[in-house]
């Protein structure tokens, strides 16, 4: 029986909606479809409707899978990213299609005005960005990109090029965004982590006054149901810690340990998380087997990677959770506390090869437990816990699946040894993905489509799955048996 035959002749699991999809074509041809249609002859945009531009960690996560399908298109989809970094280093969330009307999306180029209000950071002239970032997944992605097809790769010199750009994307991340002093990397707004509009904001945001409802028009519900995107307080929150940010220049912390007024307080959001700083760490490792590469040394990198570990462990790690979580340091507490919601974002570190066992241990007991209940009630990983108040199925970021987490924690399990997990999670990201006609998200109880459909690193992380070894995405930062 050929795969196609295998999907439509199984049953649906238990408390799973499956829609059996159309016959005639592979799961492999319809994803590879979905970023065929994604294309833009330099870049991937996220959703032909929803997300018209080429966004940062989408880009890397489309980049694996691409790497499957045209190991040039995958380099091209990184190099077309990285030429509109920032001098400081930075990698903005958004590169902005000049072809794509003014009000396709908000908030747009003239809302970011990256030339003129990031001038002194260094923003670029020729292309039109946002002024925040979102998780560094790109160095990973590059090394992935580049094992695809390292003949292409060397003959293009795409390592040599994309080096010294990462390096100074890292470097930017850890001299700029360590707020808190205590070596991780920190936050600065909801869009940066990723996550938006997950409930670990909640706090945080509550002391953001909110820009007035009619100072902007959010084009996403026009493309999205009302029900399952940002309520409109919370999306003013988001807009006006984006403009203080906007007219302060987009100035971080500086390197020496000061901060200007904005990262200091007056911006009022500044969050180390759990999810950022674990693709950090493990983008370091890939940066160490880049450079390495490359004919250079790679132990520097790889002690930076154990130290931000530790930092990780240290300051976001909560025994009684059994996971890791959020530090607001805007919080009104001395001790800046830890966030008490339970996101998906802190079960990411699970990806990391060197994580303590004990730690590990935990995540995996959490993971399968009553709030994320991965393998009994949920065969894709909620993205909130499902015993909070806060947890709503279909709400962005509070509460669905989403594929790239899947991913993580797929690469995660295996790593730490759950071959059995990792195996069920990992035909479950391929099988409902390709039921749900490659969804933005979904319902992690009945794996109803959420969002918009044919969504790019939906169709690429399933690709990458059904291609890969069954190995984790870097074997070489496999930890010793």
């Amino acid at each position: 029986m050929d795969r196609t035959a295998q999907l439509t002749a199984r049953p649906a699991p238990p408390g799973i909606a499956y829609d059996p999809p159309a016959s005639g074509t592979s799961p492999h041809v319809r994803a590879a479809r979905v970023l065929t249609a994604n294309w833009t002859g330099r870049s991937t945009v996220p959703s032909r409707s929803l997300y018209p531009h080429q966004w940062s960690w989408d880009s890397a996560f489309i980049a694996i899978g691409l790497r499957h399908l045209s190991p040039l298109r995958a380099q091209t989809e990184l190099e077309t990213l990285l030429t509109a970094q920032w001098a400081d280093g930075r990698v903005p969330h958004i590169v902005f299609n000049p072809a794509v009307p003014l009000d396709a999306y908000f908030p747009g180029p003239d809302f970011w005005r990256s030339a003129t209000a990031g001038r002194h950071a260094g923003a670029p002239r020729t292309v039109q960005t946002s002024g925040i970032v979102q998780p560094p997944v790109h160095a990973l992605a590059a090394w992935l990109v580049h094992l695809a097809d390292p003949g292409l790769s060397h003959a293009r010199g795409f390592l040599v090029r994309v080096y010294p750009r990462l390096a100074a994307w890292h470097r930017y991340l850890l001299r700029r965004r360590d707020l808190g002093g205590g070596g991780l990397v920190s936050v600065v707004h909801p869009w940066e982590q990723g996550m938006d509009n997950s409930p670990c904001w909640d706090a945080p945001l509550a002391r953001i006054v909110p820009a007035p409802p009619r100072s902007f028009r959010r084009a996403d519900l026009t493309h999205g149901a009302p029900e399952d995107r940002p309520t409109d307080l919370d999306y003013g929150r988001y807009v006006r810690l984006a403009t203080d940010y906007r007219d302060a220049g987009y100035a971080d912390g500086h390197a020496d340990g000061h901060t200007n007024a904005y990262a200091d307080g007056s911006g009022g959001f500044a969050v180390e998380d759990p999810a950022f700083n674990a693709l950090l760490i493990a983008s370091e490792h890939a940066l160490a087997l880049i450079a390495e590469e490359l004919g250079t040394p790679g132990t520097a990198r790889r002690a930076r990677a154990e130290r931000l570990t530790a930092a990780l462990v240290e300051r976001l790690w909560d025994p009684e959770a059994g996971q890791f979580r959020c530090r607001d340091l805007r919080a009104p507490t001395p001790d800046r506390g830890l966030l008490p919601e339970r996101s998906v974002s802190g079960l990411i570190p699970l990806l990391l090869p060197t994580l303590p066992h004990p730690v590990a241990a935990a995540l995996v007991r959490t993971l399968t437990g009553p709030h994320f209940s991965l393998g009994d009630r949920t065969r894709l990983v909620p993205s909130h816990d499902l015993r909070s108040a806060a947890f709503d199925p279909h709400r962005y970021w509070r509460g669905p699946a989403w594929f790239n987490t899947g991913w993580l924690l797929e690469h995660g399990l295996r790593t730490h040894g759950e071959r059995d997990l990792a195996d069920a999670l990992r035909e479950a990201v391929v099988t409902l993905a390709d039921a749900s006609g490659y969804a933005e998200y979904v319902d992690p109880y009945t794996g109803e489509a959420c969002g918009a459909t044919g969504f790019g690193w939906t169709a690429a992380l399933a690709l990458d799955l059904h291609h890969a070894p069954l190995a984790p995405p870097v074997p070489e930062l496999t930890p010793p048996a």
